[in-house]
């Protein structure tokens, strides 16, 4: 199966259009503090124009369930992508009341620090509650975490991995040999400046993982 490959960071029709050009399989809005952070009707402008195929992962930190829910509509979100506190009890009672016929996928953020495998044993006990993993190293900073920490935690299991955290075209690659992870997910290691993407870096980073998928 293909690894699933996250552009995130989108602000804009041109960068959303380049980035599936690429290859993404899914769009990230930021809807919590970020140089990158826009409104739920910008994201909705951008996200009326993507194919029906391409995902749209809204994402959020220690926001109300009620603002998730308002913007994954008001937006037409897919998927959202928690990046604080938020509990296996918050994720698990954000969407049970639903009634527009679609589930929303989960996305539930980890931090590659001194708390991972503490957060991490938490969330394979509810894995009910969620779809994926992200492993990042901080909040947009992208910086890469120490892959050697981590790397026999993250181990494979019923749980999709996502690495984050300073991928760029030239590391994504050895990064996927080390953790295999179901998908990668990639910000400033895109872009030309926060917030507006480099379409060379975009078919680079694409080509660079699915060269990784062949290995």
């Amino acid at each position: 199966m293909p690894t699933w490959i996250k552009i995130c960071g989108t602000t804009s029709v041109e960068d959303a259009v380049a980035s599936v050009a690429a290859g993404a399989d899914a769009l990230g809005f930021i809807f919590a503090p970020s140089p990158r952070r826009i409104s739920a009707q910008h994201a909705r402008d951008i996200a009326a124009q993507l194919p029906d195929k391409i995902e749209r992962v809204g994402v959020f930190m220690n926001e109300s369930a009620e603002v998730i829910r308002s913007t994954v509509d008001h937006v037409g979100l897919t998927a959202v992508q928690l990046h604080g506190a938020e509990t296996p009890e918050f994720i698990a009672g954000l969407f049970a009341r639903r009634h527009h016929g679609h589930r929303i996928k989960v996305i539930k953020t980890i931090l590659a620090d001194e708390s991972f495998a503490t957060a991490l044993a938490l969330f394979r006990r509810h894995r009910e509650c969620l779809d994926s993993i992200l492993i990042d190293s901080g909040a947009g900073s992208g910086k890469t975490f120490d892959w050697h920490k981590i790397q026999d935690q993250a181990g494979a299991d019923s749980l999709h991995f996502i690495l984050a955290g300073g991928l760029n075209p030239e590391n994504v690659g050895a990064a996927m040999q080390k953790f295999s992870p179901w998908g990668v997910d990639v910000v400033s290691g895109v872009e030309l400046a926060p917030g507006r993407k480099d379409p060379e870096k975009l078919n680079a980073f694409v080509a660079a993982v699915r060269k990784a998928e062949q290995q």
